[in-house]
């Protein structure tokens, strides 16, 4: 059991605001394992390499995590006063959104159901020490 009451515990929880530059893509008309294949390439990697990998990835999601991985370094350049060389993906992540439902028609008056599913794509940088 946590100790305090429950307003202290979100004021001390809430006091722990996350710093560090990042940038979210919300609603990516992508799956989340193929968004997850082109952020495992990156992950851990320097800015520079980063995009590096991003540029000749062929799969679709990589044009998209590109854009992204541009504004979070844009986000730590203006809002956090970083230096670009010593930038480094600390973090980055898809989680689910949601699917949207189609209808495909087949023979004998059936129809299959297509689900076109959604992404929140997250990459969060820090500085190297």
């Amino acid at each position: 059991m946590a100790k305090g009451h429950r307003s202290q515990i979100k004021r001390e929880r809430n006091a722990k605001k996350d710093t560090r530059p990042s940038a979210k893509l919300s609603y990516a008309r992508v799956s989340v394992q193929k968004a997850c294949f082109v952020l495992d390439a990156i992950r851990g990697k320097d800015v520079q390499t980063a995009l590096a990998i991003l540029e000749y990835n062929p799969r679709y999601a990589s044009s998209l995590i590109k854009k992204l991985l541009q504004s979070a370094i844009a986000n730590a350049e203006n809002n956090n006063g970083m230096n670009t060389e010593n930038l480094y993906i600390a973090e980055c992540y898809a989680n689910k959104g949601p699917t949207m439902k189609r209808v495909r028609p087949r023979a004998q008056g059936r129809a299959y159901r297509i689900e076109k599913r959604m992404s929140h794509i997250t990459i969060v940088l820090d500085e190297k020490k």
